[in-house]
Protein backbone atom coordinates (compact mmCIF):
# COMPACT_ATOMS: atom_id res chain seq x y z
CA UNK A 1 0.00 0.00 0.00
CA UNK A 2 2.69 2.73 1.01
CA UNK A 3 4.31 1.78 -2.26
CA UNK A 4 0.85 2.26 -4.18
CA UNK A 5 0.30 5.88 -2.96
CA UNK A 6 3.93 7.14 -3.36
CA UNK A 7 3.24 6.23 -7.13
CA UNK A 8 0.25 8.17 -6.71
CA UNK A 9 1.53 11.24 -5.04
CA UNK A 10 4.76 11.20 -7.17
CA UNK A 11 2.44 11.35 -10.10
CA UNK A 12 0.03 13.83 -8.64
CA UNK A 13 3.14 15.86 -8.01
CA UNK A 14 4.48 15.88 -11.34
CA UNK A 15 1.24 16.82 -13.27
CA UNK A 16 0.45 19.62 -11.16
CA UNK A 17 3.99 20.86 -11.71
CA UNK A 18 3.94 20.69 -14.88
CA UNK A 19 0.09 22.30 -15.10
CA UNK A 20 1.39 25.08 -13.00
CA UNK A 21 4.62 25.12 -13.66
CA UNK A 22 4.79 29.01 -14.93
CA UNK A 23 3.08 30.17 -11.79
CA UNK A 24 5.19 28.01 -9.68
CA UNK A 25 8.01 29.45 -11.72
CA UNK A 26 7.42 33.05 -11.32
CA UNK A 27 6.09 32.26 -7.18
CA UNK A 28 9.77 31.14 -6.52
CA UNK A 29 11.76 33.83 -8.21
CA UNK A 30 9.17 36.81 -6.52
CA UNK A 31 9.76 35.31 -3.42
CA UNK A 32 13.52 34.49 -4.04
CA UNK A 33 13.56 38.11 -5.17
CA UNK A 34 11.74 39.27 -1.84
CA UNK A 35 14.29 37.63 0.44
CA UNK A 36 17.48 39.60 -1.46
CA UNK A 37 15.77 42.92 -1.33
CA UNK A 38 14.89 42.75 2.55
CA UNK A 39 18.36 40.78 2.85
CA UNK A 40 20.00 43.80 1.84
CA UNK A 41 17.77 46.34 3.40
CA UNK A 42 18.38 45.21 6.47
CA UNK A 43 22.11 44.43 6.38
CA UNK A 44 24.84 46.73 7.63
CA UNK A 45 26.19 49.44 4.57
CA UNK A 46 28.51 48.30 1.79
CA UNK A 47 31.30 49.79 3.65
CA UNK A 48 30.90 48.21 6.72
CA UNK A 49 30.85 44.26 5.31
CA UNK A 50 33.93 45.19 2.96
CA UNK A 51 36.18 45.87 6.05
CA UNK A 52 34.62 42.74 7.98
CA UNK A 53 35.32 40.82 4.51
CA UNK A 54 38.40 41.89 4.68
CA UNK A 55 38.76 40.57 8.28
CA UNK A 56 37.42 37.34 6.99
CA UNK A 57 39.83 37.30 4.58
CA UNK A 58 42.44 37.47 7.02
CA UNK A 59 41.22 34.56 9.14
CA UNK A 60 41.75 32.11 5.83
CA UNK A 61 45.19 33.12 5.20
CA UNK A 62 46.48 32.73 8.46
CA UNK A 63 44.59 29.74 9.34
CA UNK A 64 41.86 31.57 11.59
CA UNK A 65 38.34 29.50 12.18
CA UNK A 66 35.53 31.42 12.86
CA UNK A 67 35.27 31.23 16.34
CA UNK A 68 38.68 32.43 16.56
CA UNK A 69 37.89 35.40 14.27
CA UNK A 70 34.85 36.61 16.58
CA UNK A 71 37.01 37.20 19.78
CA UNK A 72 39.91 38.56 17.73
CA UNK A 73 37.26 41.12 15.77
CA UNK A 74 36.00 44.55 18.20
CA UNK A 75 32.79 45.00 19.52
CA UNK A 76 31.81 47.15 16.60
CA UNK A 77 32.30 44.58 14.23
CA UNK A 78 30.87 41.48 16.45
CA UNK A 79 27.71 43.93 16.27
CA UNK A 80 28.16 44.16 12.07
CA UNK A 81 28.54 40.18 12.09
CA UNK A 82 25.09 39.86 14.02
CA UNK A 83 23.29 42.20 12.31
CA UNK A 84 24.13 40.60 9.11
CA UNK A 85 23.50 37.07 9.95
CA UNK A 86 19.93 38.59 11.67
CA UNK A 87 19.48 39.99 8.38
CA UNK A 88 20.01 37.09 6.33
CA UNK A 89 17.82 34.40 8.53
CA UNK A 90 15.29 36.96 8.67
CA UNK A 91 14.83 37.19 4.90
CA UNK A 92 14.94 33.75 4.34
CA UNK A 93 12.53 32.99 6.62
CA UNK A 94 9.94 35.99 5.85
CA UNK A 95 10.52 34.34 1.52
CA UNK A 96 9.57 30.91 3.03
CA UNK A 97 6.67 32.37 5.18
CA UNK A 98 5.49 33.85 1.76
CA UNK A 99 6.04 30.57 -0.64
CA UNK A 100 4.57 28.41 1.87
CA UNK A 101 1.66 30.60 2.08
CA UNK A 102 1.14 31.63 -1.68
CA UNK A 103 1.79 28.18 -3.06
CA UNK A 104 -0.93 26.56 -0.11
CA UNK A 105 -3.14 28.69 -1.12
CA UNK A 106 -2.71 28.46 -4.78
CA UNK A 107 -2.96 24.58 -4.81
CA UNK A 108 -6.08 24.78 -2.48
CA UNK A 109 -8.09 26.84 -5.14
CA UNK A 110 -6.85 24.86 -8.33
CA UNK A 111 -7.95 22.16 -6.45
CA UNK A 112 -11.58 23.13 -5.44
CA UNK A 113 -11.05 24.72 -9.78
CA UNK A 114 -10.63 27.67 -9.42
CA UNK A 115 -7.88 29.72 -11.43
CA UNK A 116 -5.79 31.73 -9.40
CA UNK A 117 -2.72 34.26 -10.02
CA UNK A 118 0.07 34.15 -8.16
CA UNK A 119 -0.25 37.68 -6.57
CA UNK A 120 -3.90 36.63 -6.01
CA UNK A 121 -2.74 33.28 -4.17
CA UNK A 122 -0.43 35.77 -1.91
CA UNK A 123 -3.19 38.08 -1.61
CA UNK A 124 -5.32 35.31 -0.39
CA UNK A 125 -3.13 34.14 1.94
CA UNK A 126 -2.01 37.09 3.68
CA UNK A 127 -4.25 36.29 6.97
CA UNK A 128 -2.03 32.90 6.78
CA UNK A 129 1.18 35.15 7.24
CA UNK A 130 1.03 35.61 10.55
CA UNK A 131 0.68 32.03 11.54
CA UNK A 132 2.98 30.39 9.47
CA UNK A 133 5.47 32.69 10.52
CA UNK A 134 5.44 31.59 13.88
CA UNK A 135 5.05 27.76 12.72
CA UNK A 136 7.75 27.87 9.96
CA UNK A 137 10.37 29.98 12.70
CA UNK A 138 9.86 27.26 15.16
CA UNK A 139 10.47 23.99 13.07
CA UNK A 140 13.42 25.93 11.31
CA UNK A 141 14.90 26.67 14.93
CA UNK A 142 14.01 23.08 16.25
CA UNK A 143 15.43 21.75 13.00
CA UNK A 144 19.02 23.59 12.57
CA UNK A 145 19.84 22.63 16.52
CA UNK A 146 18.94 19.01 15.41
CA UNK A 147 21.34 19.00 12.56
CA UNK A 148 24.39 21.07 14.82
CA UNK A 149 24.19 18.68 17.18
CA UNK A 150 24.77 15.20 15.65
CA UNK A 151 22.59 15.61 12.32
CA UNK A 152 20.37 12.85 12.99
CA UNK A 153 17.98 15.17 15.54
CA UNK A 154 17.60 17.49 12.84
CA UNK A 155 16.55 15.55 10.13
CA UNK A 156 13.91 13.37 12.10
CA UNK A 157 12.30 16.74 13.77
CA UNK A 158 12.64 17.65 9.77
CA UNK A 159 10.39 14.70 8.82
CA UNK A 160 8.13 14.96 11.79
CA UNK A 161 7.20 18.31 11.22
CA UNK A 162 7.24 18.13 7.14
CA UNK A 163 3.01 18.27 7.34
CA UNK A 164 2.52 21.21 9.93
CA UNK A 165 2.40 24.01 7.58
CA UNK A 166 -0.36 21.71 5.58
CA UNK A 167 -2.12 20.78 8.80
CA UNK A 168 -2.03 24.21 9.95
CA UNK A 169 -3.66 26.27 6.30
CA UNK A 170 -5.80 23.45 5.43
CA UNK A 171 -7.44 22.93 8.93
CA UNK A 172 -7.16 26.04 10.59
CA UNK A 173 -5.40 24.99 13.77
CA UNK A 174 -2.71 26.22 15.87
CA UNK A 175 1.27 25.92 15.48
CA UNK A 176 1.43 23.88 18.45
CA UNK A 177 -1.69 21.40 17.28
CA UNK A 178 -0.38 21.10 13.98
CA UNK A 179 3.02 20.35 14.90
CA UNK A 180 1.83 17.41 17.05
CA UNK A 181 -0.60 16.10 14.48
CA UNK A 182 2.46 16.25 12.12
CA UNK A 183 4.55 14.49 14.18
CA UNK A 184 1.87 11.46 14.80
CA UNK A 185 1.17 11.55 11.22
CA UNK A 186 4.79 11.50 9.59
CA UNK A 187 6.05 8.46 12.21
CA UNK A 188 2.80 6.32 10.70
CA UNK A 189 4.01 6.99 7.53
CA UNK A 190 7.48 7.56 7.85
CA UNK A 191 7.80 5.52 4.39
CA UNK A 192 6.09 7.81 2.88
CA UNK A 193 7.77 10.72 4.03
CA UNK A 194 11.31 10.31 5.11
CA UNK A 195 12.86 9.77 1.09
CA UNK A 196 11.20 12.78 0.12
CA UNK A 197 12.59 14.85 3.10
CA UNK A 198 15.99 13.36 2.50
CA UNK A 199 15.99 14.32 -0.85
CA UNK A 200 14.82 17.95 0.11
CA UNK A 201 17.21 18.14 2.71
CA UNK A 202 20.27 17.37 0.14
CA UNK A 203 18.90 19.53 -2.65
CA UNK A 204 19.11 22.67 -0.57
CA UNK A 205 22.90 21.52 0.48
CA UNK A 206 23.60 21.22 -2.84
CA UNK A 207 22.04 25.03 -3.71
CA UNK A 208 24.00 25.95 -0.81
CA UNK A 209 27.51 24.49 -2.34
CA UNK A 210 26.82 26.15 -5.48
CA UNK A 211 25.94 29.29 -3.69
CA UNK A 212 29.74 29.26 -2.71
CA UNK A 213 31.18 28.54 -5.64
CA UNK A 214 29.10 31.15 -8.09
CA UNK A 215 31.55 33.41 -9.00
CA UNK A 216 30.98 33.58 -12.28
CA UNK A 217 28.27 36.38 -12.40
CA UNK A 218 26.40 39.10 -10.52
CA UNK A 219 27.04 38.49 -6.83
CA UNK A 220 22.99 39.63 -6.79
CA UNK A 221 21.77 37.72 -9.65
CA UNK A 222 23.45 34.42 -8.76
CA UNK A 223 21.60 34.92 -5.14
CA UNK A 224 18.15 35.77 -6.64
CA UNK A 225 18.41 32.61 -9.05
CA UNK A 226 20.02 30.11 -6.64
CA UNK A 227 16.92 31.33 -4.15
CA UNK A 228 14.58 30.90 -6.70
CA UNK A 229 16.44 27.29 -7.62
CA UNK A 230 15.96 26.65 -3.54
CA UNK A 231 12.07 27.78 -3.49
CA UNK A 232 11.75 25.69 -6.65
CA UNK A 233 12.72 22.51 -4.65
CA UNK A 234 10.66 23.51 -1.64
CA UNK A 235 7.65 23.80 -3.93
CA UNK A 236 8.08 20.48 -4.84
CA UNK A 237 8.23 19.15 -1.62
CA UNK A 238 5.40 21.32 -0.57
CA UNK A 239 3.04 19.62 -3.30
CA UNK A 240 3.89 15.98 -2.69
CA UNK A 241 2.97 16.52 0.98
CA UNK A 242 -0.23 18.61 0.70
CA UNK A 243 -1.31 15.71 -1.67
CA UNK A 244 0.22 13.02 0.73
CA UNK A 245 -1.83 14.43 3.59
CA UNK A 246 -5.08 14.31 1.37
CA UNK A 247 -4.53 10.96 0.71
CA UNK A 248 -3.47 9.89 4.20
CA UNK A 249 -6.46 8.66 6.58
CA UNK A 250 -7.25 11.27 9.02
CA UNK A 251 -7.57 10.90 12.63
Amino acid sequence: MPIIIANTVYRDMLYFFRNQFTSIVMLAILTALISVILKHMLSPDSQQLIALNNSTYISDITDINLQQLVRHISAEQQCILLQASAAKTLAILVGNVILVAGLLTMINLISNNQSVSVLRAISLSIPLLPRLLVLIFLITLLVQLGLLLIIVPGVLLAIAFSLAPIIATRDNLSTIKSMHISTKMAFTNVRLLAPAVLFWLLAKAVVLLLMTQCTFMSLLIAEILLNGLSNLISALLLIYLYRLYMLLPQN
